[in-house]
């Protein structure tokens, strides 16, 4: 069984923004699918099904972004899955350039919060994760106002195309091919 996690904010003001492209990843998965994400259990909206043959519960934690590895915790605890291997983080990453995606087996919370609170919770980054590219912030620009910050109309096309491409690479992963998911999404969006 799998745990995939995308990461975002509660509520109607955070949709669409950049910090919550973790929880548009989700809805994607979940519609392809066919998987209902309304159950609130272990602080988060949560829903189980079937992906690429395997049985996976699906979840938007609902503690904000800050908190995500309380809800990851909980979640991890009550479905007795091993996070080394059973389990797949979604995050924004301002690193990356809008519409790029990186798929990771572990590392660094990289200064992401929703990540430094999940390694924190497990005790180790040694959990899957899914970065989508979210662009750098704007010279002068704070950081928390950027991420909270929606998508253009260009920029939002670019980012559906990137959930497309995150929600094939997740199948990858649950059918035990992350390293062919990081040879083949790994690679810098030619625009």
């Amino acid at each position: 069984m799998y745990i995939i996690v995308g990461l975002g904010n509660p509520g109607r003001e955070y949709v669409n923004t950049r910090h919550n492209i973790g929880y548009d990843v989700i809805d994607r998965l979940a519609d392809e699918a066919q998987i209902s994400v309304l159950e609130r259990k272990h602080k988060a909206v949560i829903g189980k099904g079937v992906v690429a043959g395997v049985k996976c519960v699906l979840a938007k934690p609902v503690t904000y972004m800050n908190l995500s590895g309380e809800s990851v915790r909980e979640l991890v605890d009550y479905y007795k899955v091993d996070e080394r291997t059973e389990l797949i983080v979604i995050s924004d990453d301002i690193s990356l350039d809008v519409g790029q995606i990186r798929v990771r087996k572990k590392g660094s919370a990289g200064g992401h919060n929703g990540l430094k609170s999940i390694i924190g919770h497990l005790g180790h980054d040694g959990f899957a994760r899914v970065k989508m590219g979210v662009g750098e912030k704007p010279k002068g620009w704070d950081l928390a106002d950027y991420v909270l910050g929606h998508f253009s109309a260009e920029e939002r096309k670019a980012e559906d195309e990137a959930c497309a491409r995150a929600v094939e690479a997740i199948r990858m992963m649950v059918a035990g091919d992350a390293d062919g998911a990081m040879n083949r999404f790994n690679t810098k969006k030619e625009v």
